[in-house]
């Protein structure tokens, strides 16, 4: 009886790990809000990684998060390095800008789990409003499949990325 229950525990265990492995290989998270304000305005606040954290839902988890700025005032090289008890240690560089529709990060996440990741912000006119675009994507090693198998990283992050763009819209829309 515990032989057959020992085979049965085994096989279910290899067949989630079959199962975690056959997950894609890349991720991608993306959400989108409609702001009241041009893109000029909007751009500034993500360009320039000191307004960036005036609304980056990230940081407003643990304000005790120790950060530090280097490289470029804003834009392409600014970077900013955090360490913090509840959301990890990692650094965010803007690798790329189009003024005022585009912005890309470089994300590299060391704790709790290291990952480097591309954080992607699209803005668009849209009938005197801007419809702004944040998207996440990278890859997704065996352990994130695994864990995907049991929560939702897009529900989960994707949640954040929810408040972050609310944060952004209510700014904005401030200014």
């Amino acid at each position: 009886m515990l032989k057959t229950i020992l085979i049965a525990v085994v096989a279910a265990v290899g067949l989630l790990l079959i199962y975690a492995a056959t997950r894609p290989d890349n991720f991608r998270i993306e959400r989108s809000v409609l702001i009241k304000a041009p893109p000029e305005r909007i751009y500034g606040l993500i360009d320039d990684l000191h307004q960036f954290n005036r609304w980056n839902p990230f940081l407003r988890k643990d304000p005790a998060t120790q950060g530090t700025y280097s490289g470029a005032e804003s834009g392409k090289g600014a970077r900013y390095a955090w360490q913090s008890e509840k959301i990890g240690v990692g650094q965010m560089e803007i690798a790329d800008t189009a003024a005022p529709s585009s912005v890309t990060m470089n994300l590299d996440f060391l704790k709790p789990f290291e990952a480097h990741n591309i954080a992607e912000f699209e803005l668009k006119p849209e009938a005197g409003a801007t419809q702004v675009t944040w998207a996440m994507h990278g890859p997704a090693p065996f352990l994130s499949k695994l864990m995907q198998v049991f929560v939702s990283m897009d529900r989960m992050v994707g949640k954040d990325f929810e408040d972050g763009l609310s944060n952004l819209k209510t700014l904005a829309e401030a200014s």
